[in-house]
């Protein structure tokens, strides 16, 4: 696999004939926006296929796979693009496979609400291990707020061989966490086995493959508690054969650019869950200072932590998959951030003419430009080598897989890099 990043007077036509690969190819792999104005400091991700075929009449994606011998899942890895169509071209061609170094088996999890547009779930399903349907919020009382209109997406992810999983926390719908509410659970054991029996009576009643517990603020005052809370829940939900992963943020101190985490000891959880996911630290929501959203500088430093008190084959990184777009000056406390597509980052600095900067230590790219009402603005977003840097810490570190948040989009690159660097695991039913 090569990146390449765009330099000045650079055309997807000349990157084309430099690499001999189709335009169209180059396009639909990368899903480029903007194939006509590419902004420097753009990337694409170049990878030679190994094999393709080209379509006869008759063909279908299983008689295509079978003489192949590989899966129509592969096929729909290596080709995302036929995901949301009924039917084959003739004369189209199909990638059966890349010249790639796949090494390893990975899980992969990704978050979603229920709403999420089916074409993009459709064409994310092939990609994934876990499914996990955001969110079921638990109450001071041990009930359940629960979700209407899942049962479709719960349903589709079974028959792409994805594990759809549970997510249980206590945020609310305007993206806050109630922190009474959980203390009230961590200190009541009453509390708590109603919520568990709630919990597991909904997982019967859906149809799910196991629980997400999300556990966050966890401090030396409080884990002692949290481990028993995850302790009895896993019990109950293990005897009736089902998984149980929990979510948790690493906690971040920010002070300016600086950014540490806190080394807490979560070994404790490791005894009782079949995984644990670290989700990235969200900066914007948070009104914290511009910067790439966990820093892969920092991850080493928390994954080099992590490891020595946890078993890594239980860890999955989380990644996340938008930017962020600041307007300065930065005012502590104040200034927010919009969310913003990693690709809709691209088209800014191309329409503005800006080259893109890249921070080497973040492996994060960034620029400034001057928006429509004047005012200054910086994004903060990850192109192919953010998600080739994270993607390989799983291979580094042993890691179990890769956590996204969210699927709500899809990120034609970053699919295609995980899937041109890992096998991707599949559960039985």
């Amino acid at each position: 696999m090569i990146i390449h990043v765009v330099k000045p007077g650079e055309t997807i036509v000349t990157i084309s004939e430099y690499y001999k690969i189709p335009v169209n190819r180059l396009i639909l792999e990368n899903g480029i926006t903007n194939p006509d104005n590419l902004a420097v400091g753009q990337t694409i991700v170049i990878v030679q296929p190994k094999t393709l075929y080209v379509v006869q009449e008759g063909d279908t994606l299983e008689s295509i796979a079978k003489r192949h011998g590989t899966t129509p899942m592969e096929l729909l890895r290596n080709n995302p693009d036929l995901s949301d169509r009924e039917i084959l071209y003739i004369g189209e061609s199909i990638v059966i496979s890349y010249q790639s170094n796949k090494t390893r088996t990975i899980a992969t999890s990704g978050y979603t609400f229920s709403y999420i547009d089916k074409s993009i779930l459709i064409k994310t399903l092939p990609f994934l291990t876990y499914l996990t349907i955001f969110n079921y919020r638990a109450t001071s009382e041990g009930e359940i707020i629960t979700i209407a209109d899942d049962a479709d997406v719960i349903q589709l992810a079974k028959s792409y061989g994805v594990a759809p999983m549970m997510f249980v926390s206590t945020i609310t719908e305007e993206g806050t966490i109630i922190r009474e509410v959980t203390q009230n659970i961590l200190n009541n054991s009453s509390v708590q086995d109603r919520l568990i029996d709630n919990i597991l009576q909904m997982i019967k009643t859906k149809g799910y493959y196991g629980v997400n517990m999300y556990i966050e603020d966890i401090t030396p005052d409080n884990i002692n508690s949290i481990v028993e809370y995850i302790k009895k829940a896993s019990i109950v939900f293990h005897s009736e054969g089902y998984r149980v992963l929990v979510t948790t943020t690493p906690i971040v101190n920010i002070t300016g650019p600086i950014v540490i985490f806190e080394k807490l000891d979560y070994s404790q959880l490791s005894e009782y869950v079949d995984g644990i996911l670290f989700a990235s630290y969200d900066w914007a929501r948070f009104y914290s200072y511009p910067n790439s959203i966990l820093p892969v500088n920092v991850l080493r430093e928390l994954l080099y932590y992590v490891v020595s008190i946890i078993p890594s084959e239980i860890l999955s990184l989380g990644i996340t998959t938008l930017g962020y777009d600041w307007t300065l000056p930065y005012v502590p406390g104040a200034s927010g951030a919009i969310a913003i597509a990693n690709n809709n980052a691209i088209m800014i600095a191309a329409e503005n003419n800006i080259p893109i900067q890249f921070n080497e230590a973040a492996q994060s790219p960034y620029f400034y430009y001057i928006n429509l009402d004047g005012s200054l603005n910086l994004i903060w977003f990850k192109d192919a080598r953010s998600f080739e840097a994270r993607a390989g810490l799983v291979a580094e570190y042993d890691l179990q897989g890769l956590s996204l948040w969210t699927i709500m989009r899809f990120d034609t690159q970053m699919w295609f890099i995980i899937n041109t660097q890992y096998y991707i695991q599949k559960l039985s039913f």
